[in-house]
């Protein structure tokens, strides 16, 4: 009798996890794994059978949940310690991969195999692509060793490789020609609540100062830097600078960090009188000013300096009603010509493409 696996907590598990190693993704970090589980993991992602580097999602899932579990076992009539590895890819690990849309096979992982096979040495016969095989073996048997956090890390690190694999892909993103006011706003505090290491607010600014330049044929000229790109570094005031000629119109700070008095001060000193602007707006996403930094800005504000909080969600809502339903669209086509860039992750246009979809089937 095979061990039973929960699936519900099996797609638990993967979410979760899968969530770290985005995060991980964006942040250029990886997980901490032995040497033979990095090699095996890039052997196998290179490898054409698509259907071994699927594998060992639930043998890494059924690591996790059952430690007694022994995953060189995956077909139910194996014996005591072994585990339901086809219903596991059917009911979690395919939906999860077609779900996220990572390049993966549309039909079961194991139909790859000989029926009840076991994932041993003496399988290799049997199989075409032998070096994958290899790489896949060496995988699991580190893997059937490794305690419970460990397993846990290891596939931590083969999602962020599929992540990987995923951004090597061209996404094509969803372009919709209409959208009511209520639904940008959904929209737009949708997308607001991704974790995009403030990805998701930068674009959003960017696309509504480009999109009112053209509403009001101003002549702007939007000057903005990447994400996490030092200002030192770049010798900016802000994120966002709208130039009229040479002269500053406005700086903005995008942020989804808490602002607090600290920070307040760092930028008056480091960036506004530095560079002598007149005009500085934070826009914050999601946590609001602390008191004791809207009481400096005040006295910033006493002293003769333009300095002023302002919710996102809000201004980006309130600016699509003025410049109304003719520009609208612009404001669209914008945040999907930014998000076309190349160094945009591909899990931003993903979230782009599931919140519209979402958004159009309500």
């Amino acid at each position: 009798m095979a061990r039973p696996i929960d699936y519900a907590a099996a797609r638990s598990l993967l979410e979760a996890v899968f969530a770290t190693a985005e995060t991980d993704f964006s942040d250029c970090r990886r997980a901490d794994v032995p040497p033979i589980i990095e090699a095996a993991t890039d052997q196998l992602m290179r490898s054409a059978t698509q259907a071994y580097r699927e594998v060992l999602i639930g043998c890494c899932l059924a690591r996790v949940l059952d430690p007694s579990i022994d995953v060189h076992l995956p077909y139910a009539n194996q014996g005591d310690l072994a585990y339901n590895g086809r219903s596991l890819d059917e009911l979690v690990v395919n939906p999860f991969l077609q779900g996220h849309e990572i390049p993966a096979s549309r039909g079961p992982f194991l139909s790859v195999f000989r029926r009840s096979v076991a994932f041993a040495p003496t399988t290799r016969s049997g199989v075409r692509d032998k070096v994958g095989f290899d790489a896949l073996l060496k995988f699991i048997d580190a893997l059937g060793e490794a305690r419970v956090e460990a397993a846990r890390e290891y596939l931590r690190h083969l999602l962020g490789a599929f992540i990987q694999l995923r951004d090597a892909s061209n996404v094509d993103l969803l372009h919709v020609q209409r959208l009511s006011l209520e639904q940008y706003e959904k929209l737009m505090g949708q997308l607001l609540q991704v974790p995009s290491g403030g990805r998701f607010p930068m674009l959003l600014t960017v696309a509504m100062f480009r999109t009112i330049r053209e509403a009001f044929g101003l002549d702007w000229e939007i000057e903005w830097q990447g994400i996490n790109v030092a200002d030192r570094a770049s010798d900016v005031g802000g994120d966002i600078t709208v130039h009229s000629g040479k002269h500053i119109i406005l700086s903005v700070e995008v942020t989804e960090r808490p602002i607090d008095r600290a920070r307040v001060e760092a930028t008056f000193n480091n960036k506004i009188l530095k560079h002598n602007l007149v005009d500085y707006l934070f826009f914050y996403a999601s946590i609001a000013p602390t008191d004791e930094a809207r009481v400096l800005v005040r006295r910033y504000f006493n002293q003769g300096h333009d300095i002023n909080f302002l919710p996102l969600e809000e201004w980006l809502i309130h600016s699509l009603a003025t410049i109304g339903g003719r520009y609208r669209p612009e404001f669209t086509g914008q945040v999907i010509g930014l998000l076309r860039n190349r160094d945009v992750p591909t899990g931003l246009k993903l979230a782009w493409n599931a919140k519209v979809r979402n958004l159009l089937e309500l």
